[in-house]
């Protein structure tokens, strides 16, 4: 049962016509096929906080003191990269601390139910139980099969939800399955039955041009994946009047002040990773442009799964190809032999092992007992990258996964 992988797109070049990997700091003699967990900084972001860092180490007193109006302006440079009002955009270290926000700032009450879906991101689960487990709840989790389309998606979740439903935790994409949910439409009905909903947006900002959904309720994304900020740099989006209930994670001097003003107020806590954050969106714009980043993540994420994907299936005989229902343009999954990580434990056993022999970056998944192989595509990756990955490492866990 042969894959056949597409033609594969030309390389993306710099305007100075050198390799598009010239502008990240990538090292060198490593192969970077998952950009999806912890992104990558281009060079002049990296400058950029640099010279940040200078400054506000030449005079602590007048930084932190002018840091609340500095972030208000920081804050409106992030918003329009993601299509929102500022006003309703607050910013967090990441989308695990903007979601506990949102857990922890929720008036819950006595027996509360959280719904998400057994494709929830693992952290995010946990904290869904700690809140549950407080008001003496449950959390109600959704099976979804990969394959599943929008309809049966919604259909599912919101089969979980009753009067006892205090909130709905949504991936807009996930991460262990590589697969969109219909976080608008979930939204839409959770919205008739009164319930509010919490999307995990954390691979939106960069894949989607407008990440953020119309919807009434919380939406939180990292901007240190795909849209290459540096890390520790994401967004907390509330409309509704859910969001006068938010509470920064950290008391602080912005306890006079309501969402998100009242998240501008971080002590001592190193903000140049927020303010450098534009100098990533500005240089991928002017050098290659989001659309032609989506346009190319696109179809080197169909060559990539194809032709790795046909590599596992011409030597295992089995189909490596995963059918996950609503597709992602620069993340795709592929079946692992079976044996292979199938658990979350071996899954990382099987990722170093890729590191450390044959210098592949990757990221390996477990899902239903079954593991997977999830690829990234981003502007510096080439066609190369992932034929020589089919070439050297795909025969290595074929052999991996043997019976001994």
């Amino acid at each position: 049962m042969p894959i056949y992988a597409p033609a594969p797109p030309a390389a993306l070049l710099t305007p100075e016509g050198n390799p598009a990997l010239s502008d990240w700091s990538m090292t060198a003699g490593k192969v970077h096929l998952n950009h999806g967990s912890y992104g990558a900084v281009p060079r002049a972001a990296q400058e950029r906080q640099l010279q940040l860092k200078a400054q506000m180490d030449a005079n602590p007193c007048t930084w932190f003191m002018g840091q609340a109006a500095t972030l208000a302006g920081t804050r409106t440079g992030i918003a329009a990269f993601l299509r929102v009002p500022a006003e309703d955009m607050a910013l967090v270290i990441n989308a695990s601390a903007g979601v506990t926000a949102v857990y922890n700032s929720l008036p819950f009450t006595e027996g509360a139910e959280i719904v998400t879906t057994d494709h929830t991101y693992g952290a995010v689960l946990e904290g869904a139980k700690r809140i549950a487990r407080r008001h003496n709840g449950r959390v109600a989790v959704a099976e979804v099969p990969l394959d599943a389309d929008a309809a049966l998606v919604v259909e599912l979740v919101m089969a979980e939800v009753n009067e006892r439903t205090a909130l709905i935790v949504i991936d807009q994409i996930t991460s262990a399955t590589a697969r969109a949910f219909p976080v608008a439409e979930i939204a839409k009905a959770a919205a008739e039955c009164g319930v509010p909903v919490l999307v995990d947006g954390a691979h939106a900002p960069g894949v989607l041009a407008n990440p953020v959904p119309d919807f009434e309720g919380f939406w939180v994304g990292n901007l240190h994946k795909f849209a290459c900020a540096p890390r520790g740099t994401a967004a907390l989006v509330a409309r509704g009047p859910f969001r006068h209930h938010l509470t920064p994670l950290i008391d602080s001097w912005g306890f006079p002040h309501v969402f998100p003003e009242s998240f501008d107020h971080v002590g001592t806590q190193d903000i140049t990773s927020w303010m450098a954050a534009t100098a990533s969106f500005e240089t991928i714009e002017e050098r290659y442009g989001w659309d032609n980043f989506r346009s190319y993540a696109t179809s080197l994420g169909d060559y990539a799964q194809g032709l790795v994907a046909g590599a596992f299936t011409a030597l295992t005989g089995e189909d490596a190809s995963v059918d996950v229902g609503m597709p992602v343009d620069p993340l795709r999954l592929v079946r692992l032999p079976r044996g292979l990580a199938e658990s979350h434990e071996d899954s990382h056993a099987v990722r170093a092992m890729i590191s450390d022999r044959f210098d592949f970056e990757t990221a390996i998944t477990t899902f239903g007992g079954a593991g997977y192989l999830r690829l990234s595509t981003h502007l510096y990756n080439t066609p190369a990258d992932y034929e020589a990955f089919a070439e050297r490492a795909v025969p290595a866990l074929v052999e991996l996964a043997r019976p001994r």
